[in-house]
């Protein structure tokens, strides 16, 4: 997998050049700014980027854009977008419409160096990955209206769905049999009538819908 990196702090963006080669990812570039970042996908054409939210020069919003960018003119490239912490604004913004190949991760995910990887390697693949924490609020913000439809069991996971785990993680996570997490998914998705949705996106179209962002 190749890889590209847009982050501001040398100390940071070093740190996960040497955190992913040492996982035998090959990290073709490491760059500062946002406008870097774009001609460094143009001219490398890597299989995923990995771009802080905000850099250079007004440390807003310049390497969202960027990864907007890159998903509209480079759609088979896949985008792991970090924040410091979380905006559900950002997250909003980049899993509208064809959310396959996204991530979203709080930085804090990178000290848990086996979690980042495979989130990254689940992006590579054309999965989607949501931070915990971001799931948390988003599911904390829908208050009541939360149990309308699921079951508590079948709120937790789709949590873990929205995280981007498979059957078998959420099996290992709430404790339960791989066939019990599958039956939990079915009844899932009958409910939030993603029925019949493409098998390889249903999971990740559930979990957005649930959650309001993305395709309603």
């Amino acid at each position: 997998m190749r890889v590209v990196i847009a982050e501001d702090s040398v100390l940071l963006r070093e740190g996960i050049v040497r955190l992913l080669t040492s996982n035998d990812i090959d990290v073709v570039e490491a760059v500062n700014d946002a406008e870097a970042l774009l001609v460094s996908v143009e001219k490398h054409q890597p299989d995923v980027v990995v771009t802080d939210v905000r850099m250079p020069p007004s440390h807003t919003d310049e390497g969202l854009r960027a990864a907007l960018v890159i998903r509209k003119q480079w759609p088979d490239i896949a985008v792991v977008v970090l924040s410091q912490y979380v905006e559900e604004r950002y997250a909003t913004d980049l899993l509208s419409g064809d959310n396959r190949g996204v991530g979203y991760l709080l930085k804090d995910r990178i000290a848990d160096v086996d979690e980042f990887v495979e989130a990254l390697v689940r992006v590579g693949a054309g999965g989607t990955v949501l931070d915990p924490e971001v799931v948390s609020q988003l599911m904390a913000r829908r208050g009541r209206s939360a149990t309308d439809k699921l079951t508590p069991r079948e709120t937790e996971v789709l949590a873990l769905m929205a995280e981007g785990r498979s059957n078998l993680a959420i099996a290992g996570q709430l404790f339960i049999g791989e066939s019990a997490v599958a039956k939990h998914v079915n009844s899932i998705l009958s409910k939030l009538d993603i029925g019949n949705r493409p098998d390889d996106n249903r999971r990740v179209l559930a979990a957005l819908r649930y959650l309001r962002i993305g395709e309603q």
